[in-house]
């Protein structure tokens, strides 16, 4: 590993050095994902492998290149799991990609984002510096905010090199009902249940069907599932897996995919097609609207829009504009761990 460490910060260190631009690529899963790649390809395919689980301690840590499937086998040998559920995409998605992209799966809005359950992470800077925030376990997570940072920054900030994740059990029952409600009604439900102490782990609504997936002790899913009714789904995982990974039909329609990210209590979207997710937090829109409607929508509903799937990238990129002191923010950052504009620029933001 030191040979493959020592390849890549001599690389970083050139392209600084005569200020050429390197795309950071893991399994290429995520490629559609922010802006358009541009630069010369830094792959990350030699940096593979389990560095350390420790289950007693709920903590695994790989190499930024491993397969992601590769480590959710490993944790699922053990009764373990991520609890994000990281979508893949397809079987080339790597640990790195899976913390860089900051994507996470149904469970998110039920146990937290991927940046929550980072311990540590080791990465290259801009200059050809190895650095390492956090711990691998968690009760050493010093630089534990730094680590998080890199959740999520689509590899603008550096070369992630390895990463500390909480694991969590899996949960001994789970259980998937379905009601047949409106929109109106089915976001009604949702924000009532979200008051309450049940053990929802998912929840999907499209169409006049709205699925809710129960998970924790067989005890509680069996309570659960007594007071709220609805009827029980059979092969239900297959579903969540589906939803999780787009497989899904929804995904598979032609034309632009946006995700809107609202308050949960927000209205129902005037048009498209619409899938809800995260308790009507995540609304996935299908609607022949421009870029500036659907983004003035989210914002009138206090929240924002990223184009996640388009055919081409607008110039002003995927991601809902900054606010200036945030966009500010996003450049002090980036002039700390990447002073040169090495790594991906444009994905994330076109000023970035």
């Amino acid at each position: 590993m030191p040979d493959e460490l020592h390849s890549l910060t001599e690389r970083i260190r050139s392209a600084a050095l005569e200020r050429r631009a390197l795309r950071i690529r893991g399994g290429g899963s995520k490629d559609f994902y922010g802006g358009a790649a541009q630069g010369e390809l830094l792959e990350t395919a030699a940096l593979t492998g389990i560095v350390d689980y420790q289950p007693t301690e709920l903590a695994v840590t790989a190499r930024a290149g491993t397969a992601l499937a590769v480590i959710e086998k490993a944790l699922g040998e053990r009764g373990q799991m991520l609890a994000f559920e990281p979508p893949s995409f397809g079987q080339s998605a790597t640990l790195g990609g899976a913390v860089a992209s900051g994507l996470s799966g149904p469970r998110r809005a039920y146990c937290g984002a991927v940046r929550d359950f980072v311990l540590g992470v080791q990465v290259i800077d801009g200059r050809g510096g190895l650095l390492r925030f956090g711990g691998r376990v968690i009760k050493n997570v010093a630089g534990f905010d730094v680590a998080r940072l890199m959740a999520g920054s689509l590899g603008t900030l550096g070369l992630i090199v390895e990463v500390s994740l909480k694991t969590v059990p899996c949960p001994k029952a789970q259980c998937t009902l379905q009601f047949e409600w409106d929109q109106p009604l089915a976001l009604e439900r949702l924000s009532q249940w979200a008051a309450r102490p049940l053990p929802i782990s998912a929840t999907a609504w499209q169409g006049g069907r709205l699925l809710v997936r129960l998970s924790g002790a067989q005890a509680a899913v069996q309570a659960a599932r007594q007071a709220l009714g609805g009827e029980p789904v059979d092969g239900a995982g297959e579903y969540w897996e589906a939803l999780r990974e787009q497989r899904l039909e929804f995904f598979n329609t032609a034309g632009a995919l946006w995700r809107l990210s609202l308050p949960a209590h927000a209205p129902c979207l005037p048009e498209g097609e619409v899938l809800l997710e995260w308790g009507g937090a995540l609304r996935w829109l299908r609607a022949a609207m421009s870029i500036d409607a659907v983004r003035a929508l989210a914002s009138r509903f206090g929240g924002h829009a990223t184009l996640f799937r388009a055919s081409t990238k607008p110039p002003e990129g995927p991601f809902h504009s900054l606010e200036p002191s945030m966009l500010a923010l996003h450049r002090r950052l980036k002039a700390v761990f990447d002073p040169h504009g090495v790594f991906n620029p444009g994905r994330l933001y076109p000023q970035i």
